[in-house]
């Protein structure tokens, strides 16, 4: 558990962790101070069994606005100094258990680059994203122009990278980015219920299920269906049926 003057919040309830990126003031911005506390946080959660699935929001009004140009602009240094040693979608594609990301608000390049580096995006009506690369002259590092584009398309993800305007949720939820758009007073309770729905399977074999399907997302089909294949034959010689199923049910 972590006080509300830290810029990340834990919380912890039943089998579900809620991080909190917690800079309202700043628009939620990834410090280093939050990159660090976010990166530390997801290490201990994945190694903590009591947490099955983890939601990541942020506090007031935003879910996060990407990097702290203030902060970096002040350093000294240049971007890749400041960011390459502490770098969240690095944290998140590491993490093993379902994360959720809860989208309270705006989501701003590096906000946009982690959301699509979470499993499942839950957004509020509130929310917006913009992809603002090229309106402060950085390039992405952390995923956004390669996953943008293979999970909205091409000509899409074109048009708001090259724009940099802002979209709204419901235009994020037809393009296949958002998996659901909820009433703001609705998205954490969403959220948890849908932590719940993953939290009662054997945390083993949701794990497995993320892992195949990460895995698979990085190869061309036909050596993806071979992986899933061996995968399967290997792991499945390990499963007793009468152990693994349910009376009266199928798989």
């Amino acid at each position: 558990m972590t006080t509300d003057e830290s810029p990340l919040i834990v919380r912890i309830q039943d089998s579900c962790a809620i991080l909190i990126m917690n800079r309202p003031e700043a628009m939620n911005a990834l410090s280093g101070a939050l990159r660090r506390r976010l990166i530390a946080a997801l290490a201990d959660l994945d190694h903590d069994d009591a947490v099955r699935v983890v939601i990541l929001t942020g506090a007031g009004k935003a879910f996060t606005a990407g990097l702290d140009l203030k902060e970096l602009a002040g350093s000294g240094t240049d971007v890749s100094a400041n960011v390459d040693a502490e770098n969240v979608v690095a944290a998140i594609e590491r993490f093993s258990k379902p994360l959720i990301a809860a989208v309270n608000g705006v989501a701003v390049t590096g906000g946009v680059e982690i959301i699509l580096a979470c499993d499942i995006i839950l957004a509020s009506e509130a929310a917006s994203f913009a992809d603002t690369h090229v309106r402060v002259g950085l390039t992405p590092g952390w995923g956004l122009s390669q996953r943008l584009s293979r999970l909205i398309g091409v000509h899409r993800a074109k048009e708001l990278s090259f724009t940099a305007r802002r979209f709204s949720a419901r235009e994020a939820e037809a393009w296949g980015l958002v998996n659901h758009v909820h009433p703001a007073g609705d998205l954490m309770p969403e959220a948890l219920a849908l932590a719940r729905s993953i939290a009662q399977w054997s945390p083993d074999a949701v794990r497995a299920m993320k892992a195949i399907i990460d895995r698979g997302l990085a190869m061309p089909l036909g050596q993806a269906l071979a992986m899933e294949a061996a995968t399967a034959s290997r792991e499945n010689a390990r499963v007793a049926m009468s152990a693994s199923v349910l009376p009266g049910r199928t798989a």
